[in-house]
């Protein structure tokens, strides 16, 4: 799509889109996640997005709300384990507004008590109704198995105790510390005939921030680093306190939630291509996905069967998730155990290596055309990477790969040592 980058004099990095699309979608990734808190401060980079929005020097809380809303835009946020995301989307005549108003909230907001009062029942709520939500709360709490000890194993919401101990000082200290230009990613999406161009996006951000005053940025940035990622140490795994790799949690659901995975690449690991091969062809979206033709279409044991990568800058996980009935359990694990072995063990054939990578690349291809999701995930690899993410490139990694790649991956990420199993039931 030549995307163009700049870097502002105060660090900023800045990947600009062009588009067809009369729609301009812009915002700031930063590095600064669940993984960057401290002991006690679970759920404080949730926190901080939430409240984020209730106030800078310049504009009180439903100014912020109001902004975009007006000119039919919208404004959104959200955290992940490593970043957090504010970003918006307007017409194309109003991107100053945006640009504006993001940079404002980001780098200016002031926290202000009596509005934390408030909004923290909000997210005590949202941690309640994630709680009560088992096929998305056994996500979390299988990478709290897998990096236990570890920040990154622990639920991006924290809990409500101590959210509700959250403060004023709290967030200042976090976003002081991370939510600073030169370590962020500004990202938007153009459209030339609109007038737009890479010079005036640039111009718009440093009216930006002339506009405001930034403050003191004189806290180092910290991540603690995994050290037992697969990536650098092959197969050692964090020590868990389960049976034979199994970890059950009675909650006393009406269907059993299962999730079998393991440690897997980091986020520049080059075998990251041949995995994503894989995950697709085990457990992708597809209908024709493997364990979704083994589990549902020809035994009717689950309603859902997927599987996912993750992939974070030192680490990552793949893992395999599926709701069925109780007693079906052992037989679900049985069937999955089986396919991965088939990948250990028996090379796919040219024939059916050939028709999973057009599948994954025609995936990809499609997955870029929502400008939004491609503007996000975009601005997401740069920040990693610190280059622009190139599709032909990928097409290109996909092609290279044979049979004998993804043979020696299996057997790496899906080696029944190093697989764990958590059930919900």
């Amino acid at each position: 799509m030549n995307e163009q980058t700049i870097t502002l004099p105060n660090g900023l990095r800045v990947i600009l889109i062009p588009t067809d699309s009369p729609v301009v979608y812009c915002g700031y990734q930063l590095k600064a996640g669940s993984r960057h808190e401290h002991n006690r401060e679970e759920g404080l980079a949730h926190f901080c997005e939430h409240t984020t929005f209730k106030g800078t020097h310049h504009r009180k809380a439903w100014q912020i709300l109001n902004s975009l809303e007006s000119v039919g835009g919208s404004l959104n946020a959200y955290t992940n384990k490593e970043d957090t995301t504010y970003y918006a989307s307007v017409l194309s005549e109003y991107a100053q507004r945006a640009i504006d108003l993001l940079t404002d909230i980001v780098f200016h907001s002031t926290y202000p008590q009596r509005e934390i009062d408030k909004e923290v029942e909000v997210i005590c709520d949202e941690i309640e109704s994630y709680n009560d939500s088992p096929s998305e709360l056994i996500y979390d709490d299988f990478e709290n198995l897998l990096f236990k000890g570890h920040p990154l194993g622990h639920n991006i919401l924290g809990t409500a105790s101590r959210v509700r101990q959250f403060t004023t000082a709290d967030a200042l200290r976090f976003t002081r510390q991370y939510y600073r230009p030169d370590n962020a990613v500004f990202f938007c999406t153009y459209r030339p005939k609109d007038r737009l161009s890479p010079e005036r996006i640039r111009k718009m951000l440093e009216k930006a921030f002339d506009k405001y005053k930034e403050p003191a940025h004189d806290l180092p940035i910290d991540t603690l680093p995994v050290t037992d990622s697969l990536a650098k140490q092959g197969n050692t795994l964090a020590p868990l306190t389960m049976t034979d790799g199994m970890g059950i949690r009675l909650l006393q659901t009406h269907q059993a939630h299962v999730m079998v995975g393991a440690k897997a690449f980091d986020f520049n690991d080059p075998r990251r291509t041949a995995l994503s091969l894989l995950n697709n062809l085990l457990g992708g979206p597809g209908m024709n996905a493997r364990l979704n033709i083994v589990l549902r279409e020809h035994r009717g044991l689950v309603y859902t069967v997927e599987s996912s990568l993750t992939a974070y800058s030192d680490t990552g996980v793949w893992c395999t998730y599926l709701g069925c009935d109780t007693k079906d359990i052992k037989r679900c694990l049985y069937l999955v155990r089986r396919e991965l072995d088939r990948l250990c063990n028996q090379p796919l054939t040219e024939t059916r290596l050939k028709a999973a990578k057009r599948q994954l690349k025609g995936q990809i291809g499609i997955a870029c055309d929502n400008h939004e999701n491609y503007a996000l995930d975009t601005a997401r690899y740069y920040l990693l990477k610190n280059h622009p993410y190139d599709i032909q490139a990928q097409y290109q990694a996909i092609d290279t790969l044979t049979p004998q790649d993804l043979q020696q991956v299996a057997q790496q990420v899906f080696d029944k040592n190093r697989i764990f199993t958590l059930i919900y039931k």
